[in-house]
């Protein structure tokens, strides 16, 4: 008999080896990381080529050594290391899974700084170099790009002075799908300045004496940054000297103490001195610098009418050109100039007008102190004609000393032009009539070493004596005679007319015979008549023989 029961019960399939390779196969595929795929793994090997990683699959990964090289090309990577890393490619003719840190770390970055654009955070980075517009920046190994009105508060002028440094920076623009990011440096500093202003403006008052940067220097001052807040000192609140440009005071980037003398809010504008936190040297002048004191400065300027010597910063002395030599000076470059140093005499100190007269020849001996004493009255002196006037001609006669021939000192005779007796570089000797120290005057003649024609003319033309001579001039108020050499006598006016009522035409250079009314040798005048004349000569007025020959 058989058991129904048995025959009906049925026996469990079982599943195909086909069947058991599938599922086995789906559930490996399910685990296998994906190209692209973030993983994290394990060093397991470093090679000279690669590094090896476990990234718990059946086959390890690989990634370039190259991608984990410093700067100096040290490799940075050790046996045990987790890494996070990027599938590239699923198993290369190796069978090794293809694996980037490098990119792995760009795309986090990427993430990092999608993430910072939204939350307007601040990122770090290091510019690397200068290209057309701008700037590139290495921010975690991806590159954003600088524009460069985003570099700084004012235009770069020298891309070299930031390449290299690192700052930190703000992303204005981001882009994944053409991996664009574009950063900028000026906001943060445009901010920084903003926040410093703030804080300035609520703390700064008139009177404080506050430290500034010097940013820019123009003709009519200095612009100086306070802390986000620009103020203004003035040229003439730069030092208490004189000060022709802010350039020799400060230059741009120098750190500055100055006070603040007027803050307009409404207008938004800081006056600043900087000569206010230093005490006023003018205050003091007179004690430190009495009338007759000699200090020592130097030239900062030299001017049509003098120099000006500092004497102490801030303090200025002028030397008037009279002051600078005993002798004759006719610019004050022929004795100074910029940056000497000198000594000097102080003649006067004027706190009020701020004004001090310095001396330079006051240190000197003075020349004409003994100059009256070498040179006496009547002393013969010999000297070279050094320039020739209307008035007379000047005689160099000893080192900055000339002295003087006067037109009337010159001869005798009618003379109507130096130059018609004396020519420049001429020897000439001549007479001392006078040394005046106080007006520094050298007076000479050269007529005294001639023979006076006034000497005995009393005696030798006694009135009613009749005399030939030689028309020298004519005048409103009559004629001059010459009756001998160096010696005239006026025909007046009223003589002149008798003589022509009687026909006789006088002209310059006509021989006359004339009459001696009076002699007056103290005035060195006679007084004439004519009695006849003759025509000049061709030549105008040539000497005639006969002249000066007396009738009785």
């Amino acid at each position: 008999m058989t058991d129904v029961n048995n025959n009906n019960k049925e026996e469990p399939e079982k599943e195909a080896p086909e069947q058991e390779d599938f599922a086995q196969l789906f559930e490996e595929s399910l685990k296998q990381p994906k190209v692209g795929q973030f993983i994290k793994g394990k060093v397991v090997n470093v090679t000279g080529d690669s590094v090896m990683v476990d990234i718990g699959y059946k086959a390890e990964g690989v990634v370039p050594i190259r991608e984990f090289l410093d700067k100096d090309g040290n490799p940075v990577v050790e046996v045990g290391q987790e890494i996070s890393v990027m599938v590239v490619r699923w198993e290369d003719e190796k069978g090794y899974v293809a694996l980037s840190k490098s990119r792995a770390d760009e795309l986090k970055t990427f993430d990092e700084l999608e993430e910072a654009g939204r939350r307007n955070a601040k990122v770090k980075g290091r510019i690397t170099r200068a290209v057309n517009g701008g700037f590139y920046v290495d921010i975690k190994g991806v590159t954003a790009f600088l524009p460069n009105s985003q570099v700084d508060l004012k235009p770069v002028k020298d891309p070299a002075s930031v390449e290299g440094k690192e700052f930190e920076f703000r992303v204005i623009k981001f882009s994944r799908p053409k991996q664009n990011v574009i950063v900028s440096r000026r906001v943060i500093l445009e901010e920084e300045r903003d926040t410093k202003r703030k804080a300035t403006l609520e703390r700064i008052k008139e009177g404080d004496e506050v430290e500034g940067v010097v940013k820019n220097v123009t003709d009519y001052g200095a612009f100086m940054d306070l802390g986000g807040v620009d103020g203004l000192v003035h040229l003439s609140d730069m030092s208490w000297g004189k000060v022709t440009n802010p350039s020799q005071i400060v230059k741009i980037g120098d750190r500055v103490k100055v006070k603040v003398l007027k803050y307009d809010q409404a207008a938004n504008k800081i006056s600043l001195g900087m000569k206010q936190v230093m005490p006023d040297p003018w205050a003091s002048v007179k004690d430190k610098y009495p009338a007759g004191s000699k200090v020592e400065g130097r030239v900062t300027s030299v001017a049509e009418y003098g120099a000006f010597v500092e004497m102490e910063p801030g303090l200025e002395g002028l030397v008037h050109i009279s002051e600078m030599s005993w002798t004759k000076v006719k610019h004050p470059s022929q004795k100074l100039k910029s940056g000497d140093r000198v000594t000097v005499m102080v003649l006067d100190a004027d706190p009020q007008t701020r004004r001090i007269s310095l001396g330079l020849k006051q240190i000197e001996a003075n020349p004409w102190d003994e100059l009256a004493e070498k040179y006496p009255k009547g002393s013969v002196v010999k000297g070279v004609v050094k320039n020739i006037t209307d008035f007379g001609v000047f005689i160099g006669i000893t080192e900055g000393v000339d002295g003087l021939i006067h037109i009337s000192d010159i001869s005798w005779k009618k003379v109507k032009h130096p130059s018609e007796v004396f020519t420049k570089g001429q020897e000439v000797s001549a007479t001392v009539l006078n040394v005046d120290r106080n007006s520094q005057r050298f007076s000479l003649s050269t007529k005294v070493l001639e023979k006076n024609p006034w000497a005995g003319a009393a005696e030798r033309y006694k009135p009613g004596m009749t005399v030939k001579g030689r028309v020298t001039g004519l005048a409103d108020f009559g004629a001059f005679v010459a009756i001998e050499e160096g010696l005239e006598g006026l025909v007046h006016v009223s003589e002149l007319q008798r003589a022509k009522k009687k026909g006789v035409d006088i002209k310059v250079g006509a021989l006359v015979e004339v009459e001696v009314l009076n002699v007056n040798t103290d005035d060195k005048k006679i007084g004439l008549s004519i009695r006849s004349s003759s025509a000049p000569s061709a030549s105008g007025a040539p000497k005639a023989d006969g002249e000066g020959e007396t009738k009785e």
